[in-house]
């Protein structure tokens, strides 16, 4: 969306001036060698790696999975065999809440925004034929996120794939849950020991593994301007790294696993200096605030998805132009994933041909176009590197409220950044209903006429057959076993030991999804929100 207009003239996403020409006088104090640097080298400014798409392209990834195991790994198949170098994972509600297909609270949601996952026979039916130790697989999972990782293991060591071979992300960022997403369950404390257990446990066990991908992505879908995303994801981040140091963790032996996800809009310009900003943010911060002496700790290496908020159901063709600019200003600012929507979202799931075009649009832009021959295109530009100084001093200032009110955590307790992306997601609105924010299709350049289109649905007998499959699996099994395997995991969870290894213990013996997370539920509790009326 363009930038909107004040009495005082244009204004990017994040409400900072916009000045109509930029020049020499806009970099008066800037030092190229502190902010800028080299590609590949502190700050990070321009790029993490030194030669970036000079070498090869980023990885091209796209969300997918809805219904069966059955149904979402045909399209992973799909998706492979139209040239996707990276999966990633859509788990459906239940899944993300820790309930099995047949509990009360699952009805009427199970298959429909993802896939559903109740148990190792699953996990096994969506990776079926797929290489494990040659794709990359990102699964968007948070507080059952253990569980998930856990399963995707044993299902390679079926394989015969080491866990030492596995390479993807688990999003495992349950802050943003309470901030933006709500697909929480422990409360806080009891989810950062869970997040931190699993940082220890992929060091020993799966070392390829990005353990955690610290999300501004749904901060932003819900609200949150490009200096609160970036300022609200880096203050979870330094939350996590402080979670972790205080078990004992040294940070060099988990930092350089650490990954983070962010959207892509279409303002070109201020998407590009964001991405900038926080790479020279989250270097300072490692290095300085945490010691951290590995120049990996200190590389902001992220995932993007381009923005799905910004798509309409009005003239959906339009979502076509949309998702490839913001796929460019992703590329331009030096992401190292990248997922491009399809133009049907905003009316129901991707169809495979939606699919299949957005992928087309990531290869266009890697093979057609010039980006991916030199590093950082708009290094020294007069205005990108002027807004890359101005976000980064604004996130900096929200950063530190909220390490006044005495960090990420309080300040979600306090409602501090639910309230602030509500207010700004509310000024959008605003905006856009009153035409001073263009929306093409929707509030200006409309048709009367509405093409006819077909959605793509979710079988409605899904819930009763994923019902009938636990109903097997649980005759199947060894029952007594099972229980056993469960009261390990609770009183684990009790102390302080390690919760991954009694989790995988009782997956592999074909507990649910669901009676895993019950387990803690009965332990820890399940999170109420302050605000809950």
């Amino acid at each position: 969306m363009a930038a909107v207009t004040d009495a005082g003239g244009a204004l990017t996403e994040s409400g900072l001036p916009l000045a109509a020409v930029y020049g020499p006088q806009a970099l008066a104090d800037w030092d190229p060698q502190t902010q800028l640097g080299e590609p590949g080298e502190f700050p990070y400014t321009r790029g993490v790696y030194p030669s970036m798409y000079t070498g090869r392209p980023w990885t091209m990834r796209q969300y997918a999975g809805f219904g069966t195991a059955v149904e979402s790994n045909e399209r992973y198949r799909q998706l492979l065999a139209a040239g996707t170098t990276g999966l990633s994972v859509a788990f459906d509600l239940p899944t993300q809440m820790g309930y099995d297909s047949d509990h009360p609270l699952a009805h009427g949601e199970v298959g429909k925004v993802g896939v559903a996952i109740d148990s190792i026979d699953d996990m096994r039916i969506l990776f079926d034929q797929i290489p494990l130790d040659q794709v990359s697989t990102s699964m968007t999972i948070n507080a059952p996120a253990a569980i998930l990782l856990v399963l995707y293991q044993l299902i390679a060591e079926e394989q015969g794939i080491t866990a030492d071979q596995l390479n993807g992300t688990i999003q495992n960022d349950v802050l943003k849950e309470y901030i933006a997403r709500g697909t929480y369950i422990y409360p806080p404390a009891q989810s950062l020991r869970l997040i931190t257990d699993i940082f220890t446990y992929c060091r020993a066990e799966i070392p390829r593994w990005n353990t955690i991908s610290i999300s501004g992505y749904h901060m932003a879908e819900a609200g949150a301007t490009p200096v609160q995303e970036i300022a609200f994801t880096l203050a979870d981040g330094i939350a996590y790294v402080q979670a972790a140091v205080d078990s004992g963790q040294d940070v060099d032996e988990f930092a350089p696993r650490l990954a983070f996800f962010f959207v892509s809009r279409t303002t070109i310009l201020e998407e590009v200096a964001k991405f900038r900003a926080a790479r020279r943010m989250w270097a300072h911060i490692m290095r300085e605030q945490f010691g951290a002496k590995n120049p990996k700790s200190w590389m902001l290496r992220f995932h993007t998805q381009t923005a799905g908020v910004q798509l309409t159901a009005q003239q959906p063709e339009i979502n076509l132009v949309r998702v490839a600019v913001q796929g460019l200003a992703a590329v331009l600012g030096g992401t190292q994933s990248l997922h491009t929507n399809s133009f049907d979202e905003a009316l129901a799931l991707p169809s495979q041909k939606a699919a299949r075009l957005a992928l087309r649009t990531q290869q266009v832009l890697a093979y057609e176009t010039d980006i991916c021959a030199t590093v950082d295109p708009f290094a020294g530009s007069y205005v990108v590197e002027s807004m890359t100084d101005e976000i980064e001093r604004e996130a900096l200032a929200l950063i530190e409220r909220i390490t006044d009110m005495g960090g990420a955590v309080a300040a979600i307790e306090q409602g501090f950044q639910k309230a602030e992306i509500e207010r700004s997601a509310y000024e959008i609105t605003q905006q856009i209903d009153a035409g001073v924010r263009t929306v093409v299709g929707m509030n200006k350049f409309t048709v009367d006429e509405h093409e006819h289109y077909e959605p793509l649905r979710v079988n409605p007998l899904i819930e009763q057959e994923q019902g009938a499959r636990l109903a097997k699996l649980r005759a199947e099994r060894d029952g007594a076993e099972v229980s056993r395997l469960l009261d390990v995991i609770r009183e684990t969870a009790k102390g302080d030991a390690n919760l991954l290894y009694p989790i995988k213990e009782a997956l592999r013996a074909r507990a649910t999804v669901g009676e895993v997370s019950d387990a803690l539920r009965d332990v820890w509790g399940q999170y109420q929100p302050a605000d809950r009326f």
